[in-house]
């Protein structure tokens, strides 16, 4: 009688491959030392008009490590980075429920300064908003609005150079910002917010404009930052959170269960970045990081 051949059955993988050994080569030696928890957020929830956008977020965010934001349009993502330093407060409408703590403090509450919170957590927006002013005047002018006055010659040099900026522009610090590319413009919002020396840098998809070697320069300046400050990044882009976060969450969009038909943002996972992209453990981060939706 002859012998029956068995075909095994086709499976996809689990991760895409190359995002697999993007966050791998990425991921540093683990020292057993957690770094200190910056942010605490316990069941946070987010609504406009009385309305949730997103709900339910509960994760830390540790010093001196880059925290990716991940998921399709819609989710969320840019509602919590915003609520990170108040910038929600801008819009009348909206509302911040649970527990948001920055190192132990709710900053959700009448004692706190929403002034000075935005000067300990810098914002850097998707497109670069240089002011209409000198390149030298750009990161004076945040000095200034925060007393930060003495040896101005010496912060502005500081702050560019933190950038990765200096050598490019130190001949022509009295010309226009506008003048400058796509990638310094972004740079330079970068050294503005460095220079009034925050604790947190939040980026709201700080590359997507760029071109992908201004975006290689923003990446490694992110690597470079993250020895000193603590960086949460909004990102469309799986590869570029694989290659410069350290963990990444996934937050997706979900249906209520009443009959409202309403959608709201979700976190769905939160881990170490080298997880997320090879070893999910919910099926629908699976789904997304392979590109089988969103």
């Amino acid at each position: 009688m002859a012998e029956t051949t068995r075909i095994a059955p086709v499976t996809e993988p689990k991760t895409d491959t190359r995002l697999a050994e993007l966050a791998l080569a990425n991921a540093g030696p683990d020292t057993g030392v957690p770094h200190e928890v910056v942010y605490d957020l316990k069941d946070v929830s987010v609504s406009y008009g009385g309305v949730t956008a997103v709900g339910g977020v509960t994760l830390g965010v540790r010093e001196k490590e880059v925290t990716a934001l991940i998921g399709p349009s819609g989710c969320g993502k840019t509602t919590i980075l915003r609520s990170l330093n108040r910038m929600n407060d801008l819009i009348p409408s909206a509302k911040v429920h649970g527990e948001l703590l920055y190192h132990g403090d709710d900053i959700n509450t009448a004692a706190v300064d929403a002034v000075e919170l935005r000067r300990r957590i810098g914002m850097v927006f998707q497109k670069p908003n240089p002011f209409p002013k000198s390149i030298y005047d750009n990161i004076a002018f945040a000095l200034r609005i925060h007393g930060m006055k003495d040896d101005l010659d010496g912060r502005v040099e500081r702050a560019l150079q933190q950038a990765a900026l200096w050598d490019e522009v130190k001949g022509r610090l009295k010309k226009t910002a506008l003048g400058l590319s796509g990638g310094q413009q972004q740079r330079l919002c970068i050294a503005r917010a460095l220079a009034v020396e925050p604790d947190v840098i939040l980026m709201d998809e700080p590359a997507s404009a760029l071109d992908p070697i201004s975006t290689a320069r923003i990446e490694d300046l992110m690597h470079d930052l993250k020895t000193e400050y603590t960086i949460v990044i909004v990102t469309h882009n799986m590869q570029q959170a694989a290659r410069i976060a350290d963990k990444t969450a996934f937050f997706s969009v979900e249906s209520t269960s009443d009959e409202s038909d309403h959608r709201q943002g979700v976190l769905v996972e939160f881990d170490q970045t080298s997880k997320i992209f090879t070893n999910p453990s919910d099926q629908r981060t699976e789904d997304y990081v392979t590109g089988r939706f969103g």
